[in-house]
């Protein structure tokens, strides 16, 4: 079984898409999530933010949901309230989002049991937790203190062995 904190591949898997829907994305300048885009769009992904109470971020189109981004997104990274979180994981599912990350800084995060439930059910690629922060190189301050920590406290997700079948 996987750890709670999802496993590297999947990880790795949602980074190496390159358009991510930021959904629950903040107006505010100095708000993680404005940091965040930010630092996905300066490594070359592109970075499509959802927030119907926002007609723009940092001069780039907000949308209202992931379903109004047409091609779909590979990917979606939620900053919502676990609340919130419950209802975008089904709206990723319906606009063919395979690939979720509940973003998770501090405490509860964006992640809901009930969330995460959905997404197993319908087979939606998972990180429940963790700041993608931690993850794209080059790991930069606080980011790098925290992953030494998760690392030597046995909370750093691991790589799952992918089991071949048997001719």
């Amino acid at each position: 079984m996987a750890p709670a904190n999802g496993s590297l591949n999947a990880i790795e898997s949602f980074l190496s898409q390159k358009r991510i829907a930021m959904v629950g994305i903040s107006h505010e300048r100095h708000h993680i999530s404005t940091q965040l885009f930010e630092e996905l769009s300066r490594q070359g992904y592109e970075v499509l933010p959802v927030n119907p109470n926002v007609p723009e971020i940092l001069g780039q189109r907000c949308f209202a949901r992931v379903q109004d981004i047409q091609p779909a997104p590979d990917a979606a990274l939620l900053l919502t309230s676990p609340a919130v979180t419950n209802s975008v994981v089904r709206d990723c599912a319906e606009a063919g989002i395979t690939r979720i990350w509940m973003f998770r800084g501090g405490g509860q995060g964006s992640v809901s049991a009930e969330a995460v439930e959905f997404c197993r059910e319908h087979g939606i690629e998972l990180v429940p937790g963790e700041c993608p922060l931690m993850f794209l190189p080059p790991v930069r301050h606080v980011h790098r203190v925290h992953r030494f920590f998760s690392k030597i406290t046995g909370h750093y997700p691991r790589r799952l062995k992918i089991e071949s079948p048997t001719t």
